[in-house]
């Protein structure tokens, strides 16, 4: 009785399998042996071009040059890590898992067949789940560039039936195992959505449709002027005042005067001057991205104009805490405020090789030229900290807690948790090269050569003259002694709720 019913099970199995094959092949001759207008100078193309993700890569490089947005460069990122895992997966397991012989190409015509046919196993499609991964992971980050990649992707998953070389069922299979590769990136490595709202906690500031009460200072240096339009057709009602960067201060000082709200289009450093005359005169601020960097805005969520204008259309706010540096052995001295970071060590001297090279070759080469430079320099200061004598190389202090990335701080999750990120990298001989072995061999949290704790005030007495220090993309003269803390929750920023 068992053995009956265990041959009736693998006969059972049996006529499945047949039948499965028997769909497949059917359906392989249906699309392959079908003549579709205009297809047949396009599919081939495409199914060649997307070869080693070639098709993919290239697609990357155009959002994040493209895009303009943080997003876009997230999404391209993901698209291509997404990728990589499901190639990895399909190369290594998947094809030498199943061995199965490609379909014959009798049906096929010469014209749409591929000049190289390959030779590996059919099942399952490499090309259909590395198009397949790419799409889901660039959906997963962005929408829009989702629904622009998703037809492409689909063409190429199709490209391979019809030019003949994968079954449908490979090309399903090829592309349920990408959609799950990039399900696993995100497991992984989480979607900004799925990370906790940044900037807490809520509070309300005056609604403004249209930007009506709202002014709006832009400084023409920091690459704003094709944002500054964009501000303006959004908010038709708000006062758009583009300056020199050596005027900024007096119009930020004119408009706080008569309006409701401050606007501020620019850098971190522009937003710095915005946030010490927005506390001063007790008005909310509305940040629009328009630098190279846009930390702080990218911080509390918002990545484009059109974020901030749902903010203060609906009056979302948020509270944020601002650093301070307050100079004096007793920090009796005028304080200057930081919303991203405050540095001393040969971080001020990256900011000046960046600022100097920033207008001939951009923003982000300069970034990488002034890192190699400062990754060879000795220079270090001696200073009290904290009460004991050290020699430093770096001390670096973010307003809120970074989380880590790799070697190096990334973003802030909570932008009013009262702490400072405090990050200090010991004096000694070529600093620089010992904090990237250190970082490439392992957490610099168990390096000797880095820490990191968390404080809510630290005192720094006896900083040698000629010290120069850097507050989120400015460069001035260091005190002999000052005092950082923060001031809690000090400044309210429009931030829509629900970030899209």
């Amino acid at each position: 009785m068992p053995n009956t019913a265990a041959a009736s099970a693998v006969l059972s199995r049996a006529r499945i399998t047949a039948l499965l094959e028997q769909w497949d092949n059917r359906a392989f001759r249906a699309v392959a042996g079908r003549h579709w207008p205009g297809a047949d100078p396009v599919l081939p193309k495409l199914s060649r071009s997307a070869n080693h993700g070639l098709l993919w890569f290239g697609a990357a490089a155009g959002m994040a040059a493209l895009g303009g947005s943080a997003r876009s460069r997230r999404a391209a990122l993901r698209g291509v890590a997404s990728l990589a895992l499901a190639s990895a997966a399909i190369n290594t397991v998947g094809k030498r898992a199943v061995r199965r012989e490609r379909p014959l190409l009798d049906v096929v015509p010469v014209i749409r067949r591929l000049k190289r046919q390959p030779f590996t196993s059919s099942f399952p499609s490499g090309h259909a789940a590395s198009a397949a991964a790419f799409a889901t992971g660039v959906a997963l980050e962005s929408k829009g560039w989702g629904a622009a990649v998703a037809p492409v992707a689909a063409a190429v998953a199709l490209s391979r039936v019809y030019t003949g070389v994968h079954y449908p069922s490979d090309v399903l299979v090829g592309a349920a195992l990408g959609v799950g590769a990039a399900y696993a990136v995100r497991g992984m490595v989480p979607t900004r959505s799925q990370l906790p709202a940044p900037g807490r906690p809520h509070t309300q500031a005056p609604a403004l449709p249209g930007g009506r009460g709202l002014t709006v200072v832009v400084n023409s240096a920091s690459g704003s002027a094709d944002t500054a339009s964009l501000v303006r057709d959004a908010l038709p009602f708000a006062r758009v005042a583009v300056c020199a960067p050596e005027e900024v201060d007096t119009e930020l000082e004119k408009a706080a005067g008569d309006c409701r709200a401050l606007g501020v289009l620019g850098g971190d450093g522009t937003i710095n001057r915005a946030v010490s005359v927005a506390v001063r005169h007790t008005l909310p601020l509305a940040v629009f991205p328009g630098g190279t960097f846009n930390h702080f805005a990218y911080d509390l969520g918002i990545e484009s104009v059109h974020d901030t204008c749902r903010a203060l259309t609906a009056g979302d706010a948020v509270r944020v805490d601002l650093g301070r540096f307050t100079p004096g052995p007793d920090g009796d001295g005028a304080p200057g405020h930081f919303v991203n970071t405050f540095s001393l060590g040969v971080y001020p001297e990256l900011v000046r090789v960046r600022e100097q090279w920033a207008p001939r070759i951009g923003g982000w080469p300069a970034g990488v030229l002034a890192a190699a430079r400062v990754l060879r320099a000795e220079h270090q200061i001696d200073a009290e900290f904290e009460g004991r004598r050290r020699s430093l190389w770096l001390l670096f202090t973010g307003n809120g807690i970074y989380q880590q990335m790799g070697p190096t701080p990334g973003h802030r999750q909570n932008l009013a948790d009262g702490l400072l990120d405090l990050r200090v990298v010991h004096g000694g001989r070529a600093p620089g090269l010992r904090l990237l072995a250190a970082a490439l061999a392992g957490p610099l949290s168990r390096s000797p050569v880095h820490a990191a704790v968390r404080m809510r005030r630290v005192r720094i007495k006896d900083i040698a003259p000629g010290t120069r220090l850097a507050y989120d993309g400015e460069v001035a003269p260091a005190p002999r002694e000052l005092t950082l803390d923060k001031a809690i929750e000090a400044l309210t920023v429009y931030r829509p709720q629900a970030l899209l």
